[in-house]
């Protein structure tokens, strides 16, 4: 059986992109900031939650692809709305 893309596929790297455009390799942004940038990109139910579902901390951008990878395998969702 053939998962079909979501119209969102990608949008949760467009955040992450926008996140840390133009900074350094170890700039950090706190999970604070992901939850406001995935509420002002409009994202999808199932995207928020995995946002949502992100550990309070500071994160770099390996770290924070690494913890929503993690969150989007754990839900399966990585052939509908990809990975970061």
């Amino acid at each position: 059986m053939s998962v079909e893309p979501s119209p969102d596929y990608g949008e949760l790297q467009h955040v992450v992109d926008e996140l840390f455009e133009d900074k350094p390799a170890d700039h950090e942004v706190r999970r604070l900031d992901v939850v406001l940038a995935a509420e002002s990109g409009d994202l999808p139910a199932d995207l928020q939650e995995v946002v949502n579902l992100l550990p309070p901390g500071n994160y770099t951008r390996l770290r924070l692809c690494d913890q929503l990878n993690s969150i989007i395998g754990g839900h399966a969702w990585g052939q509908v709305y990809g990975t970061v």
